[in-house]
């Protein structure tokens, strides 16, 4: 199976190279492939002629999506890049893996978002997100939209790094923990994407990430209490906590048609074991 993996220096990226190996991927990032550039999607596909083409690439600074020039940013690439990208895989019959998040929700749900829920975005970066999944939608039949949420791994600035970084300062730290969701490790994400492909599971919206719901704050007690750092953890309210892009207070999202992946706890201890 001939596998492009668009975004592959990224943190989820390098986790698909890895898991796809035996595939012998090819692995590009912006500087090969910018995808808001249709010139350049439509050659390097002819170039290199995937079976399966995997877009891990994204623009990702929730915050700065708020501002003029990050929210064009964004819509350039979570939006209108993924349509570009879309639209040629399919004139080329090409199964497209693309990567949304739970911030196309706007978190007033009692209880878990499902596959089949409406989303409303509340930010800018969730709004560039779903005019993503809109086009992926609207170009493409052949196609995997993967929901995930609150994504860290070995390669890239994430939570659980800062959080680590920040406790071997001493420090007293303040986290929100009004704010739910579900931690996913892009390792475990990367092989459920595997094995989605590999076992020829049917196109459509899925939502893979690790299980149980938590709170940013007792995420963060989680990570040093396995790690046996004794740090001052106080949990805040998300109006005690202003940042510029607001927040889904509930952003669990249930994974109602692939096979559960394992607990956040589980797969936060194996993670922290790789470091």
């Amino acid at each position: 199976m001939n596998v492009l993996i668009i975004g592959a220096n990224g943190m989820l990226g390098k986790d698909l190279m890895t898991v796809f190996a035996s595939h012998n991927p090819t692995g590009v990032d912006r500087e090969e492939m910018d995808i808001t550039d249709p010139m350049a999607v439509n050659m390097k596909l002819d170039e290199i002629l995937p079976d399966v083409v995997i877009n891990a690439s994204g623009y990702t600074a929730v915050d700065m999506a708020e501002g003029p020039d990050g929210q064009q940013e964004a819509i350039a690439i979570n939006g209108i890049g993924v349509g570009t990208l879309a639209e040629a895989c399919a004139k080329r019959g090409m199964p497209l893996v693309h990567f949304s998040t739970d911030y196309v929700f706007d978190g007033a749900k009692n209880g878990e978002y499902k596959e089949s829920d409406s989303p409303a975005p509340i930010n800018h970066y969730g709004e560039s997100k779903l005019l993503g999944e809109t086009l992926l939608q609207k170009y493409c039949t052949k196609f995997y939209l993967i929901r995930t949420s609150w994504l860290y791994g070995k390669y890239g600035k994430n939570f659980v790094q800062t959080m680590i970084d920040l406790g071997k300062k001493g420090q007293q730290l303040t986290v929100v923990n009004d704010q739910i969701g579900k931690p996913t490790w892009t390792y475990d994400l990367a092989e459920s994407v595997h094995s989605l492909i590999v076992e020829l599971r049917p196109f459509g919206i899925y939502h893979l990430v690790n299980e149980d719901a938590v709170s940013w704050y007792d995420f963060a007690v989680e990570i040093f209490q396995e790690l046996e750092m004794e740090v001052d953890v106080l949990p805040v309210s998300t109006e005690e906590f202003v940042r510029p892009a607001r927040r889904p207070q509930n952003s669990a999202l249930a994974n109602t048609k692939f096979p559960l992946l394992r607990s956040h706890k589980d797969a936060l201890r194996n993670y922290l074991s790789t470091l």
